[in-house]
């Protein structure tokens, strides 16, 4: 888009430069003495232009809004691989962490567990001793 406006502008300066005008006075006298002004203007258009350079700066200045053109092109690519390639790294940062949280959590749990196990055994033995020493 931004290659078809700038086009159109130098285009369009190009044929504005190219037109020539001409303005002419002719004051003419008539027979009873009178005097008459007639004003002409002549505008050509293209008169004196050659226009293989016209063509010749229009393919120039076409040939450098492509480069432009490219050049930006080219630098929206990278920024936008650059960004993908730090969205992977961050998708692949967050999936680890999640990853060593779940085994934390299952560490965690099988320790409360094992705990809880201990806890219970302990109370177990203790009932059966105040049982048997009750029976004493």
């Amino acid at each position: 888009m931004k290659k078809h406006i700038l086009s159109a502008v130098i285009i369009a300066t190009l044929v504005v430069s190219c037109t020539k005008s001409t303005t002419k006075t002719e004051k003419v006298e008539n027979p009873d003495g009178s005097v008459v002004t007639t004003t002409t203007t002549v505008a050509e258009n293209g008169v004196n232009v050659d226009s293989s350079k016209v063509n010749k700066a229009k393919e120039d200045v076409q040939a450098k809004v492509d480069a432009a053109g490219n050049k930006i092109d080219d630098a929206a690519q990278k920024a936008k691989d650059k960004i993908d390639a730090t969205a992977d790294k961050t998708k692949e940062d967050l999936q680890k962490a999640g990853q060593d949280i779940k085994a934390e959590a299952n560490k965690v749990g099988k320790d409360a567990k094992e705990a809880a196990a201990k806890g219970a055994s302990k109370v177990e033995d203790a009932a059966k001793k105040l049982k048997e020493d009750l029976k004493k």
